[in-house]
């Protein structure tokens, strides 16, 4: 499976489930097992690779924007949902955060922000077809601490200096 596919995949999963998230994830584990093993393991270090790289100070400030403050738990479950809003949305996120204010169409914070079963998808597919856990990716180990400048997330001033059009749009 290479990137398009992949890509393709989270698209058509995230329309025919019309934006529901947990429907996004159980269409997605049903497609994947639809697949063979290999392709299930090849979707899921796409899907990693991702994941780490929405790891980024910037993009929690976007999630506690939206969300009106994050966990460190429901930031892990606002980049699964990222990823869930497929190549666009997601590429121009991890390249400018402040981006989700242009290509978010809508945004409901009661049911958008929160994909965590799309994060688990490969993995439920994977041991459905072989009856065994899934091996290690074979990725990096991620960084402890997310990418780029820190800033204290609690701090409107700072929040909305970073994010200007984030915070115009959903806290101004």
């Amino acid at each position: 499976m290479d990137e398009t596919e992949f890509w393709a995949l989270i698209d058509s999963t995230r329309e025919d489930a019309e934006g529901d998230p947990e429907e996004q994830a159980d269409l997605l584990i049903e497609r994947l097992t639809r697949l063979d093993p290999d392709a299930v393991t090849f979707f899921a270090r796409h899907f990693e690779s991702r994941y780490n790289r929405a790891n980024q100070w910037d993009l929690w400030a976007a999630a506690w924007i939206l969300l009106d403050g994050v966990s460190d738990d429901a930031f892990d479950a606002f980049r699964c949902w990222l990823i869930g809003q497929g190549r666009e949305v997601f590429e121009s996120a991890a390249h400018d955060a402040d981006s989700l204010a242009d290509v978010l169409e809508g945004f409901d914070e009661e049911l958008d922000g929160d994909a965590e079963d799309l994060g688990y998808a490969a993995d439920e597919a994977y041991e459905q077809l072989t009856g065994i856990v899934m091996p290690d990716l074979g990725l990096p180990e991620p960084p402890e601490d997310p990418t780029g400048v820190s800033l204290n997330l609690e701090d409107d001033t700072a929040l909305a200096e970073r994010l200007p059009k984030l915070w115009d749009r959903f806290r101004g």
